[in-house]
C-alpha cells in the first residue's frame, strides 16, 4: 500500500480529537467514516465541525459551499463494520483506557485485512501494550495528534515494539500528503517526543511557583516574552548550536543541578487538585480567578492565534 493511493480514512471516536480529525481530513479532500457508539456524540461532532469551519474558510467567496462540500465527505455511523469496511487506514481516538483500547485493537485486527493500518491516537499509553492482544501487531502504530488537530500541524508517528518499518513509513507519508507535519518517534517511551519536552518545562515552571521564586503570571510572562517568541522558528537543538555547545555546556554545569528533578508531581500541584482548584474547570487554579469572561477571551485569543499561524505557514492542503 502506498500513501498516494489512500483516499479514505476511518475515525473511531467522535469526541474532541475525533471530530477535529474528521474536519481536517475532509477539508483535505478525503472520504471520512466517523464512528461513535452514540448518535448524540455523532450529531454533536457534526455541529462542532460546522461551527469551526467558517473561521477556517474566512476570506473565501464560497464559504457555505465549502462547508457543504467538506461535510458531504464525512459519513457518520454507529456501526463499526460500516465504518471500517472501505478504509485502508483506521485511527482510534476512544477513551484513554488501556483495556478498552486493547480490546478494540484485538477486534479490529480480527476484522480487517492484514494490509489495513491500525493507528492509535493515545497520548500516554504504550503502543506496545495497546497492541499486545492483537495477532498482527506489525500493522499497529501510534499517531498522536495535538488539539485542535485541524490547526496544530504536528502528529507523532510512534513505533511500538512490533510495529514494522513499512507501517511507519506508510503512515508517515500519508500524514504528509494529508497536510499534517509528521515526526517519527522510534521508541515507545512515555510521553513520546513532544509531551516529554512540554512537561519537562511544566515541571520547572510549577517548581518556580512552588518555591516562591516567581508567581504564576511572572512565569508565563517570562516564557511568552523571551524564548517563547522564537521557539516556533528556532528549536532548542538549533538554538544550542547557534549559541555554541561550549557555552551550553558551561551553563549546564552551573544550572542543571539547581533545576527541579523530582520524579513525582509537584506537592503544590497535588495540593491544588486535592482542594478542587482545577483551573478553568473550577474557576481557580494557579491563577486565583478564571471568570467565564476571562476563560472565553483566553480561548478566543488562542484560536485566533492558531488560525493566523496556520494561514501564515500555509498549513494543510
Amino acid at each position: 500500500m502506498k500513501a498516494d493511493g489512500i483516499n479514505h480514512v476511518a475515525l473511531l471516536g467522535a469526541g474532541m480529537i475525533g471530530h477535529g480529525l474528521a474536519l481536517h481530513f475532509a477539508k483535505a479532500g478525503y472520504q471520512v467514516s466517523l464512528y461513535s457508539r452514540t448518535q448524540q456524540t455523532l450529531d454533536k461532532a457534526i455541529e462542532s465541525i460546522k461551527t469551526n469551519l467558517p473561521a477556517l474558510l474566512q476570506g473565501r467567496t464560497d464559504v457555505q459551499d465549502g462547508i457543504d462540500k467538506i461535510i458531504s465527505r464525512i459519513k457518520i455511523t454507529r456501526s463499526l463494520d460500516e465504518a471500517i469496511s472501505k478504509a485502508p487506514i483506521i485511527i482510534e481516538s476512544v477513551a484513554e483506557d488501556l483495556k478498552i483500547k486493547q480490546d478494540l485493537f484485538k477486534e479490529l485486527d480480527q476484522m480487517c485485512p492484514k494490509d489495513v493500518i491500525l493507528a492509535t491516537n493515545t497520548s500516554v499509553i504504550s503502543i506496545t501494550e495497546i497492541a499486545s492482544k492483537a495477532k498482527n501487531r506489525n500493522r499497529i502504530v501510534g499517531a498522536h495528534f495535538w488539539f485542535p488537530p485541524y490547526l496544530i500541524p504536528l502528529v507523532e508517528v510512534v513505533k511500538g515494539k512490533d510495529t514494522s518499518d513499512e507501517t511507519m513509513e506508510i503512515i508517515y507519508q500519508f500524514m504528509k500528503k494529508a497536510g499534517k507535519y509528521p515526526i517519527k518517534c522510534l521508541k515507545d517511551v512515555p510521553g513520546f517526543v513532544a509531551n516529554r519536552l512540554q512537561h519537562a518545562l511544566w515541571r520547572e515552571a510549577i517548581s518556580i511557583v512552588e518555591h516562591g521564586i516567581a508567581d504564576a503570571a511572572t512565569v508565563d510572562d517570562a516564557i511568552k516574552q523571551s524564548f517563547g517568541i522564537r521557539i516556533a522558528v528556532l528549536g532548542p537543538i538549533e538554538n544550542a548550536d547557534m549559541a555554541g555547545l561550549d557555552l551550553i555546556l558551561a551553563i549546564h554545569n552551573t544550572v542543571l543541578k539547581a533545576l527541579e528533578a523530582s520524579p513525582n508531581p509537584s506537592p503544590l500541584l497535588q495540593d491544588k487538585v486535592k482542594k478542587g482548584e482545577l483551573g478553568f474547570k473550577s474557576g481557580k487554579g494557579f491563577y486565583d480567578s478564571w471568570t467565564p469572561e476571562r476563560i472565553k477571551c483566553t480561548r478566543e485569543n488562542l484560536m485566533k492565534y492558531l488560525i493566523d499561524y496556520s494561514r501564515r505557514q500555509q498549513i494543510g492542503p
